[in-house]
C-alpha cells in the first residue's frame, strides 16, 4: 500500500494539481498560445521565402535555402533553440533586446520554417501546369503568376499540413525554458517543471501534459478530418439537400 501511495503521490497529488491549475490556466496557457501563434507567424513568412528559393530557377537561390531547409531539419530542435535563442543576444545581435519571448519565438519561427518549406514547395508545384501556363499565355509574368495564380491554390492545398505543423509548434514551446523565462512569461511546461521541483512531485507536470492533450487531440481530429475532406472532396450528400431546396423553391 505504501507503494501505491508513493505512486499516487508522485503522479497524481490532486491537491498539488488544483494549486496549480490557476496559475497554468491565467499565465501559462495564454503565454503558450502566444508563442505559437508568433512562432507560426515568423515560421510561414520563412517558410515561403523559402519555398519559393527551393524552386528557383537559379541555382545560386536554389543551393542556400536548400542548404537552410537541410540543415535545421536535421538537427535536433533542443540545440536549435539553444544556438538561435541564446546565441544571437551573446554574439551581440540583441534586435529584441531583453524580450526573451522574441529571441524564443524566432528560434521556433526560423525552425519550422524549414518544415513549412517543404509543405509550401510540395503545395505549389502540385498546381496544375496547365494553368500556369495558361496564365502565361495571356502575358502574365512569371511572378505575377507566382503572386496570383500558384501561391494563393497551393496555400489553399496546405492547409491541412500546415495546421497539423502547427500543432507541432505548440508542443515545441515546451523547449523555451532552457531560455530562462522571466516571471509572467513562463509557459506552461515552465510552471509544471518550476513547481514540479519545489514539491518534490512530479503532478503539475502531469496537469500540464493534460492541458497540452486537451489543445493537441481535438486539432489533430480536426486536421485528419479537414485533409480527408481535401482530398475526397464534398461529400455529395452536402450538397443534395441544397438542390432539393432549390428545386422546391422553384415549384
Amino acid at each position: 500500500m505504501d507503494g501505491l501511495k508513493q505512486i499516487w503521490d508522485t503522479f497524481f497529488d490532486l491537491d498539488l494539481i488544483g494549486s496549480t491549475l490557476p496559475t497554468l490556466l491565467k499565465e501559462g496557457l495564454l503565454n503558450t498560445l502566444f508563442l505559437t501563434v508568433l512562432a507560426s507567424a515568423i515560421g510561414l513568412v520563412v517558410g515561403i521565402f523559402l519555398a519559393s528559393g527551393l524552386m528557383s530557377r537559379f541555382r545560386v537561390l536554389r543551393l542556400p535555402c536548400r542548404w537552410y531547409v537541410d540543415i535545421l531539419r536535421g538537427l535536433p530542435h533542443i540545440l536549435s533553440i539553444y544556438l538561435i535563442g541564446q546565441g544571437l543576444p551573446l554574439a551581440g545581435l540583441t534586435m529584441f533586446g531583453n524580450w526573451t519571448y522574441g529571441y524564443a519565438a524566432l528560434a521556433i519561427g526560423l525552425m519550422e520554417g524549414a518544415y513549412m518549406a517543404e509543405i509550401f514547395r510540395s503545395g505549389f508545384q502540385s498546381v496544375d501546369k496547365g494553368i500556369v501556363e495558361a496564365s502565361r499565355s495571356l502575358g502574365m509574368s512569371h511572378t505575377k503568376t507566382m503572386r496570383l495564380i500558384v501561391i494563393p491554390i497551393g496555400f489553399r492545398r496546405v492547409l491541412p499540413a500546415l495546421t497539423g505543423q502547427f500543432i507541432l509548434v505548440i508542443k515545441s514551446t515546451a523547449l523555451v525554458y532552457l531560455l530562462g523565462l522571466a516571471a509572467g512569461q513562463r509557459e506552461m511546461f515552465a510552471i509544471a517543471q518550476d513547481t514540479s521541483t519545489n514539491n518534490a512531485s512530479l503532478s503539475p507536470l502531469v496537469a500540464a501534459g493534460l492541458f497540452y492533450l486537451a489543445i493537441t487531440v481535438p486539432l489533430t481530429y480536426v486536421v485528419n478530418k479537414w485533409d480527408k475532406r481535401m482530398r475526397e472532396g464534398r461529400p455529395a450528400e452536402a450538397t443534395a439537400p441544397a438542390a432539393v431546396r432549390t428545386e422546391e423553391a422553384l415549384v
